[in-house]
């Protein structure tokens, strides 16, 4: 795997990781009610939607590994470009239902290189 690879998927990795941290223990209560927790989980979502398209770019069959692909990019430009229209229920959900998927799979394809581009974390 190329070491550009590496990096996007270790992006990826860290986006959705951290996701998850900042909404461990969140009820979607708290998540509607805290503007900066919302705040913080959308900029993840950037962030691994940005990562996951230039993971394409650079190698379209790596990428494509990952489970709803273009959707997550998609999903990205929604935050971006569709930012007075965002259901906060329906990111509510990918939390809860995809992001965990999303970290399993970019680790494993992480530990079929042999490590992460930047290290433990």
């Amino acid at each position: 795997m190329r070491v550009e690879s590496k990096k996007h998927l270790d992006d990826l990795r860290r986006a959705a990781s951290a996701i998850l941290d900042f909404t461990r223990g969140k009820t979607f209560e708290d998540y509607a009610a805290d503007a900066l927790l919302r705040s913080a989980v959308e900029r993840q979502f950037e962030i691994a939607g940005e990562a996951l398209g230039r993971l394409l770019k650079a190698d379209q069959a790596l990428g494509s590994r990952i489970s709803h692909c273009r959707r997550i990019i998609a999903f990205r430009n929604i935050l971006i470009h569709g930012y007075d229209a965002v259901d906060d229920r329906i990111v509510w959900d990918v939390v809860q239902k995809d992001v965990p998927v999303l970290e399993r799979q970019v680790r494993e394809l992480l530990g079929q290189s042999g490590c992460s581009a930047r290290g433990p974390g």
